[in-house]
């Protein structure tokens, strides 16, 4: 019964989050590693999205290998999105308590630090990450409050 509540939940926050996720459009290349950072549009968007609604930058993330989205997301990259763009008010480790997620479970880890981004290998002619050139380092605040930072070869 609790996998169909989270379901149903899941469901309702796809819902709320469909118009607004219209905003980061222009944050496809980035999120999928075609640009070494956002656009100045994608930043706007995004903030856009994080005053309506925070959740919704998660509902992204969680839905990355979903085949309906369309698109492939490196959830590392969009997890980053925030820091790259100076959304300091941003938290994505919450997003596993936002989208009523059980902590631990596969799902949530995608949200934690050094957890598993669900990282694919990509074919010929589709959307390949660029090769290291620079270090990304993303700042973010954990559970208990206390700050982080993780460094990102890009």
């Amino acid at each position: 019964m609790a996998a169909t509540a989270a379901g149903g939940d899941m469901n309702a926050d796809r819902t709320e989050c469909a118009d607004q996720l219209v905003g980061l459009a222009p944050c496809l290349q980035y999120v999928q590693g075609q640009a070494r950072a956002p656009a100045p549009d994608c930043c706007g968007g995004l903030r856009q999205v994080l005053g309506k609604s925070p959740k919704c930058l998660c509902v992204l993330v969680k839905d990355k290998d979903d085949p309906n989205l369309g698109i492939k997301i490196n959830a590392t990259l969009a997890l980053a999105l925030p820091s790259a763009c100076g959304a300091t008010h941003a938290n994505v480790s919450h997003c596993a308590q936002l989208l009523h997620i059980p902590p631990g479970s596969k799902d949530a880890a995608v949200f934690s630090p050094g957890g598993d981004k669900g990282t694919t290998t990509t074919a010929p002619g589709e959307l390949c990450p660029p090769s290291p050139a620079s270090v990304l380092v993303v700042s973010y605040d954990d559970l208990y409050g206390r700050k982080k930072r993780d460094y990102l070869a890009i």
